[in-house]
């Protein structure tokens, strides 16, 4: 098939526009053409988008659904770590993200996970060690190392840990990282040791000082954790070693727009453009060596017409030259996809969430942070009813629990503080990173109820209040995603979500993101595991 597309041709090699026509054969960019100066009234042709670090899991979406929606924004692919899914079904999980992602004409690049379990303070469905990993990387479809969370066991010289990074070197791949709040010789020790990028800077300075020994910078906007605000100004003098990312993004907000919404806030900011669209289009697929084009000749036809190059509105997304995407309709077919679980407890009891007063007069409290998956460490009072600790709504002081979904086991419990619930609970199967049953709660029987609501559907988040009528969304691929329309799921997902915020009261953006992120443990300060308490800063469980 043959075709040619007149527009202003965005050529970010170069940094120059100017209006064109690009033709396409045979799925590939076979001439590129100068017609005039750049038009005002016509609009911009320019590579596709690339998502350079995503869990398409936390979308609550099968690949083919994820990029049925992304489409629609100019994504043309996606950089993207199967984690959370290997985290519970192992190496099937992986092996079902990559064949379900080859149903629908995207570009998927998954990457093989470097640390599953991520810690071993958290009971996990699976695990994969350094010949799993390099088993992985041999295939095709793999193009990376995924984050490598454990940075202790890369600055301790750990045997496996050592052994995943020689693989991915062996086979001439990059190794993401993930390294929140590393700096100095630290970091240096870090990277040197082939560490190639990171996603979790809290601050410029840090995000600076790992730049400087070579590390390549990701700006993240997820749902729950955003950077963009601390990071986009590095921009300006960076653009050569800066990516955007989501990371983690519900399906509401991948409804809302991806990463042309990043480019537009940018611009926004008085950012060159060509420095945006380094970061957006170019870099990860020259980091990566991904197979996208990037509106060269020879090139993948995989290319988006813009609107304008302000606010990045999306008319039209082409893959190997197929039209996937025009006015903000996908034209991806949708598939129906199989299920893939792990789930295996059994309904939980009031009395499982009874927290006993032993006399104590304080109690260490999670104080959840908006934006950020980082969490502060709090002492305070705890507050006492029949024999009990409980939660003080007053001063949202809630209680939280995790259940192992794995097995049947005790429920370990705690304190948050932030969430704002006046009244029942909520609770989620997705629960960063093993992907047990997180809830908080005002008190135990809606806590119950809950996480019960869960169990029933072998995964999914659910929200019970005192009134009714209760809500569930299910999840059962692998407990974190639906196999429904992406579109359905994002409707029901914003009324479940509302339903936490106006009718239990929530001040959070995305309280079930937020939740998620309470038991990951590789991130300081406090977290809940379903092993127990757990000080980030020491790397060991509380008392």
């Amino acid at each position: 098939m043959q075709f040619s597309i007149q527009g202003n041709v965005v050529n970010i090699f170069d940094r120059v526009i100017f209006y064109g026509e690009v033709t396409v054969e045979d799925g590939k960019i076979s001439a590129i053409s100068k017609i005039s100066a750049a038009k005002e009234d016509a609009g911009f042709i320019l590579p596709g988008f690339v998502d350079s670090h995503v869990h398409i899991e936390s979308s609550m979406l099968v690949p083919s659904e994820f990029a049925r929606m992304a489409v629609v924004h100019g994504t043309v692919a996606t950089v993207s770590d199967p984690h959370e899914i290997a985290n519970v079904c192992g190496m099937a999980g992986v092996e079902f993200m990559i064949e379900n992602g080859k149903t629908v004409p995207f570009k998927f690049n998954f990457g093989a996970p470097s640390c599953v379990p991520a810690t071993i303070f958290e009971t996990a469905g699976a695990a994969l060690n350094s010949a799993d990993v390099e088993s992985l990387l041999q295939k095709d479809d793999v193009k990376y190392l995924s984050e490598m969370m454990n940075f202790p066991g890369v600055l301790n010289g750990d045997e496996e840990v050592m052994k995943k990074i020689a693989a991915a070197k062996k086979y001439n791949k990059p190794v993401d990282g993930h390294a929140p709040g590393l700096r100095g010789e630290a970091a240096k020790i870090y990277i040197a040791a082939g560490i190639t990028t990171d996603h979790e800077c809290f601050t410029a300075e840090e995000a600076l000082d790992k730049l400087q020994y070579g590390m390549q910078i990701l700006i993240r906007e997820g749902s729950a954790a955003k950077n963009f605000e601390a990071l986009v100004d590095l921009l300006r003098d960076h653009a050569s070693r800066m990516m955007f990312c989501s990371d983690d993004k519900h399906p509401d907000s991948l409804d809302e727009g991806h990463i042309n919404l990043l480019c537009e806030r940018a611009v926004a900011k008085g950012i060159d453009v060509f420095n945006v669209l380094q970061a957006a289009c170019i870099n990860p697929v020259l980091h990566y060596k991904l197979n996208v084009g990037l509106l060269r000749e020879g090139d993948a036809a995989d290319f988006i017409v813009a609107e304008d190059l302000s606010h990045f509105k999306i008319k039209q997304t082409y893959i190997d030259g197929l039209l996937v995407a025009s006015d903000g309709v996908s034209l991806i077919t949708a598939h129906t996809s199989g299920l893939i679980n792990q789930f295996d407890c059994v309904e939980k009891k009031i009395a499982d969430f009874t927290m006993a007063d032993t006399g104590s007069k304080e109690i260490f409290v999670i104080e959840a942070m908006e934006g950020q998956l980082i969490t502060n460490k709090l002492s305070m009072q705890p507050s006492v009813a029949n024999g009990a600790i409980v939660s003080n709504v007053a001063n949202d002081i809630l209680k939280i629990v995790v259940v192992n979904r794995y097995k049947n086991a005790p429920v370990a419990k705690s304190f948050v503080k932030n969430f704002g619930l006046k009244q029942g609970a909520i609770a989620s199967s997705v629960a960063h990173d093993s992907h047990n049953i997180i809830a908080v709660g005002v008190d135990d029987e809606s806590m119950c109820r809950a996480v019960n609501m869960v169990i029933k559907e072998k995964g999914g988040i659910s929200a019970v209040s005192d009134n009714g009528p209760d809500m569930v969304l299910g999840l059962p691929v692998a407990g974190l995603m639906s196999n429904e329309d992406g579109y359905t799921v994002a409707a029901r997902y914003t009324a479940i979500d509302k339903m936490v915020k106006e009718k239990l009261g929530s001040t959070l953006a995305a309280p079930f993101m937020t939740l998620s992120f309470m038991a990951l443990l590789v991130i300081p300060h406090l977290k809940l595991s379903d092993l127990g308490l757990f000080d980030g800063d020491q790397f060991a469980f509380i008392d």
